[in-house]
């Protein structure tokens, strides 16, 4: 099972964002404390649309909180990592797999990355942006991640107009 986890979230309309891929995907979202926000706040909601009832998510107080009821493999994102994305083999059916994103601010504490640097990525980008949206970020990734998974039991036809939408 895929798995995004936000590493103290600051901003509500990133995790909103976030939680409506995570709908979209069939992926469970972690979140781990402190959070820069309320989980019923508006501004997530808004985000969220009215997405949020059906997203399977999990508070943490802290990141040992979350690695003591979580195990898998943990991909870090960060914009110090040396290997793209793209460069793992994501494809393993039994495997939680844990897609990490550090808070907006400042990332994930380089006390956490040192312990797992062979599992330290970054997206591609030009020098011209520090980093890219969290929420974006999450999006890249965890397609790749279907991508290579066959995307799973995901639908590949749009469900409420129908699949010949187009052509009638």
């Amino acid at each position: 099972m895929n798995h995004i986890v936000l590493f103290e979230p600051e901003i509500p309309q990133n995790t909103g964002n976030i939680m409506r891929t995570c709908v979209a995907t069939n992926t469970k979202l972690h979140l781990i404390k402190p959070l820069g926000f309320e989980i019923d706040d508006a501004h997530l909601r808004r985000s969220g649309v009215n997405y949020i009832d059906k997203l399977e998510y999990a508070v943490y107080e802290n990141f040992e909180d979350f690695q003591s009821k979580n195990k898998g493999i943990y991909y870090y994102f960060t914009r110090y990592g040396h290997k793209p994305h793209t460069s793992f083999d994501y494809s393993h059916p039994k495997e939680d797999l844990y897609f990490i994103f550090g808070k907006e601010s400042t990332g994930i504490p380089k006390e956490i990355l040192q312990k797992d640097l062979d599992h330290c990525m970054r997206i591609p980008m030009t020098s011209n942006v520090r980093a890219l949206n969290v929420s974006n970020a999450v999006a890249i990734v965890i397609y790749e991640a279907l991508r290579q998974q066959d995307y799973n039991d995901l639908l590949r036809e749009e469900p409420h107009k129908g699949a010949d939408y187009l052509e009638r």
